[in-house]
């Protein structure tokens, strides 16, 4: 669809959690978050970034980025020119989310339909346990009744990681179980805790070793897949470092939004890799373009709204340990 002028509205938002949320290294109490607004007459596109903590691409810097673009923006872009405007990260995201939402808008079809689906369908998501004493992550994991997928926050103390894992496994013996060891583990470290992923049954390592140290997993045995998520942002990333990762974790806030998340997820596929999407614990804005991601992926992780004091309305919706995002939450129905 041709560009046309838009006007541009700019916003950060706090997004507090409801309770804090701990990763290996990392306490976070809020997620806050851009939100980019285009008006074109009576169509409207939004988008929600929170951008990415560890490459220092925060919200203050994302709406500085994105106001310094103002004029350029509102004159028109497409999604295929925003790509060669701004670098991967959240003001990208945000902005890219936009314009797909903008463009839904204009062509009355769902956003879904214009990434060249047919149709949209629940997707079975992980729900993530936060790093914590193993009986309290037990408790928390059991106290998901509706879940099937677990995701279980590790970090980096083998002897307590296996004893969270196993408390979990204990309570929750029928449940999917990925492990996120959001990059705290090496390669002298890591073989000590395999066999007790192995033992629970966990079908997932995410993120064992840190950015830019993959080489350390050379050599260890990928008894069960391991994921990138820190380790591989973006298309560029993905060409570079695919062949330490079994799965690629896509987030849109790492890689510029849903224009180039679907582009790495067709890669990945061509790569012989298998696709996961997550998202920063954002609100349903920032969820829903990720859905449609999901509905390339063999792995959802899409529960951010959950750990939020206040959601939108519309909302996405969690059913059955399914995550449904109608198009009345973001697409040609939004209000």
């Amino acid at each position: 669809m041709t560009a046309q002028p838009v006007e541009l509205e700019l916003h950060n938002e706090p997004l507090p959690l409801s309770a804090p949320f701990r990763i290996a290294g990392h306490v976070f109490e809020a997620m806050p978050a851009t939100v980019v607004t285009l008006r074109a007459g009576a169509q409207v596109g939004r988008g929600e970034a929170a951008g990415v903590y560890y490459t220092h691409d925060h919200p203050d810097t994302m709406l500085a980025t994105l106001e310094a673009m103002r004029p350029r923006i509102e004159a028109g872009l497409d999604r295929e020119t925003l790509r060669t405007l701004l670098p991967a990260g959240g003001a990208r995201n945000a902005l890219d989310a936009a314009l797909w939402e903008l463009e839904a808008q204009q062509a009355g079809v769902p956003v879904w339909r214009l990434a060249g689906l047919d149709g949209v369908r629940p997707l079975l998501t992980t729900f993530t346990v936060g790093a914590d004493d193993p009986a309290v992550m037990a408790d928390r994991a059991a106290a998901y009744t509706q879940a099937r997928a677990l995701k279980l926050k590790l970090t980096g103390d083998a002897h307590l990681d296996a004893a969270r894992v196993r408390a979990v496994r204990a309570r929750c013996p029928a449940a999917w179980i990925g492990v996120d060891a959001n990059q705290g583990y090496d390669g002298a470290s890591l073989p000590g805790l395999l066999p007790a992923l192995l033992d629970a049954g966990v079908a997932l390592l995410e993120q064992p070793c840190v950015r830019d140290r993959e080489h350390e997993l050379d050599g260890i045995a990928r008894a069960l897949p391991f994921a990138a998520d820190e380790s591989i942002l973006d298309l560029a990333e993905l060409e570079a470092r695919h062949h330490h990762f079994d799965v690629i974790n896509i987030k849109l806030d790492k890689c510029g939004g849903l224009t180039e998340g679907l582009l790495m997820a067709r890669r990945a596929r061509a790569l012989g890799k298998q696709v996961m999407v997550g998202n920063m614990c954002g609100t349903s804005l920032a969820a829903a373009p990720a859905f449609v991601l999901g509905q390339f992926c063999d792995v959802v992780d899409l529960d951010g709204p959950i750990f939020l004091r206040q959601d939108r309305t519309p909302s996405v919706r969690y059913t059955d340990g399914h995550i449904w995002c109608g198009d009345e939450v973001w697409g040609p129905d939004a209000a």
